[in-house]
């Protein structure tokens, strides 16, 4: 999944994407902070979703370092060039940092796609999640990410992520 994450095609061959994989306490460690991200917002979906990254073998982590600009001028972004983008306070929201790049972010979408289908390609069960990016970046587990998803992946006598309650 990772590997293929990293040589999904990305905006002009500039590799900005970030991949890891975490299990075992690590793994656990982003549940209990989903728990906590769902208490604190009365948000049950984070505590459902934190019981699926427990109940998982692992997680795939995906980023982009988004606040980076592609230099297309396209305006995706908000602004009208990328300089002016590159000018701008990079900001931390309740989740990401921003503003992004949507150049980078397609790259991380490319990324997530090109992982979760490696997942289907073996039969493990496998979601993308923002809420485990969530947890995952209030940990400080990636680098560099603006934007990251979490992929759990698990094999069992039914998919664990779809079907649920809550």
């Amino acid at each position: 999944m990772m590997v293929s994450a990293r040589t999904a095609p990305k905006s002009g061959g500039r590799d900005d994407v970030e991949a890891l994989m975490v299990f075992g306490g690590e793994k656990d460690r982003i549940a209990d902070e989903m728990d906590k991200i769902g208490g604190e917002r009365d948000i049950k979906g984070f505590s459902r979703d934190g019981k699926n990254a427990r109940d998982s073998v692992a997680i795939v982590l995906i980023g982009v370092e988004g606040t980076k600009s592609f230099g297309m001028n396209c305006g995706g972004c908000g602004f009208k060039t990328c300089k002016e983008f590159d000018a701008a306070t990079r900001k931390r929201g309740l989740d990401f940092t921003a503003p992004n790049c949507v150049f980078k972010l397609l790259d991380l979408g490319i990324a997530l796609g090109s992982a979760a289908k490696t997942a289907m390609d073996h039969n493990a069960d496998n979601r993308i999640m923002y809420r485990i990016g969530t947890a995952a970046m209030r940990l400080g587990l990636t680098k560099k990410s603006s934007v990251v998803m979490g992929i759990p992946i698990s094999a069992k006598g039914k998919s664990i992520y779809f079907d649920r309650a809550g």
